[in-house]
């Protein structure tokens, strides 16, 4: 089970990814989500993207239709305290069954009949918003560069900490998983490490509620 990207939802209008540009990261592309309200900023490793997400047409996320993917409920996290994260998996038979029942969305930037699948976890809102695009397999971005002035390239494992009293199934499809991991905490907070710490170095930003080791 790999991750094909992360999302970090921000209320600042991405600024806050300029402190990912003065840690060395070397930005992509962006685009703007149609009908949807949100845009982005975007950071390319070798195997997994870093996006960070924000509304840009606050009547459009409000819309009926965006409104039932949950996605205006991550996007408005400081007020109602919902992870401001997003993990998209790589679309591949295992994990299938994670998304048996979950809600289907037709976005107006893909064609007709390609939905992406939603695990909203609205029981459980401190979890990130998890989902799966319609393509199978990890896309190749050969055009976005993949190469930072600090060294970072490959994406070891992502850890969600999460505060909760409940116990999780969501947790049990990933129990025997390297590269994702979830963890019960006083705080919601996102731990990326990067090359296994080769440089034994880390970095925190606070207002991404991300620490980088690397």
């Amino acid at each position: 089970m790999n991750i094909d990207h992360i999302f970090i939802f921000t209320d600042d209008e991405g600024k806050v990814a300029d402190e990912l540009v003065e840690f060395g990261l070397n930005e992509g592309s962006s685009r703007i989500h149609v009908g949807q309200g949100t845009t982005n900023r975007k950071f390319y490793f070798d195997n997994f993207f870093l996006e960070i997400l924000w509304v840009h047409n606050e009547s459009e996320i409000k819309s009926e239709s965006i409104k039932q993917t949950g996605l205006w409920q991550r996007a408005d996290f400081k007020k109602n305290n919902s992870s401001p994260f997003g993990l998209c998996l790589v679309n591949s038979e295992e994990v299938e069954p994670i998304f048996k029942n979950s809600f289907k969305y037709q976005p107006d930037y893909f064609p007709q009949g390609q939905v992406i699948s939603i695990l909203k976890q609205e029981t459980q809102p401190t979890l990130p918003w998890t989902f799966l695009l319609p393509f199978k397999g990890q896309k190749k971005n050969e055009t976005e560069p993949t190469k930072h002035a600090n060294g970072i390239n490959l994406l070891t494992k992502a850890t969600f900490e999460y505060p909760t009293d409940n116990e999780i199934k969501f947790h049990g499809y990933f129990k025997n998983e390297k590269q994702i991991a979830f963890l019960k905490s006083s705080r919601t907070w996102l731990n990326l490490l990067f090359d296994n710490g080769k440089q034994n170095q880390k970095k925190e930003f606070e207002k991404l509620k991300l620490t980088i080791q690397y």
